[in-house]
C-alpha cells in the first residue's frame, strides 16, 4: 500500500506541497468512520501512481487547513500539482470516477517532464 506522510501542521502542509510536484492530501478526523473506510481503498489506488505523494492530514491537529483549503466537511481528497489544486472529492466517492481523473492527470504530467 502507498506510504503516508503524516501532516502535523499547516507549514509542514506547505512544505509537503513544495517538495513533491503531484501531492495527494487526504484530510479527515478520527472520529469519522466514512474517513476510515475510504483511506484504504485511496492508498490502492494510488499504488498505480509512483510519482504521487500522499499525505495524511487530521483536521482536529491542523485546524487551519479548513480555512486554508476551503474544506466543509470530512473526507477530503485533494489533488495538488504544485500549489495547484486538480482534483477534489469529499464525502462520497467514485473511486472508477477518481480513477480515470487522476489517469488523465498522472499521463498529463508525465507526458510534460519525459
Amino acid at each position: 500500500m502507498k506510504e503516508i506522510t503524516e501532516i502535523i501542521s499547516i507549514e509542514m502542509t506547505h512544505e509537503f506541497l513544495e517538495k513533491n510536484e503531484l501531492s495527494f492530501l487526504y484530510v479527515s478526523r478520527p472520529e469519522c468512520s466514512v474517513c476510515h473506510a475510504i483511506l484504504p481503498k485511496l492508498r490502492e489506488l494510488l499504488d498505480a501512481y509512483p510519482q504521487i505523494h500522499l499525505g495524511h492530514i487530521d483536521a482536529n491537529v491542523v485546524e487551519e487547513v479548513a480555512s486554508q483549503f476551503l474544506i466543509f466537511t470530512v473526507p477530503v481528497m485533494l489533488l495538488m500539482a504544485g500549489q495547484r489544486e486538480y482534483i477534489r472529492a469529499d464525502r462520497f466517492v467514485v473511486f472508477d470516477r477518481l480513477q480515470e481523473q487522476l489517469e488523465q492527470i498522472y499521463t498529463l504530467h508525465q507526458e510534460r517532464y519525459l
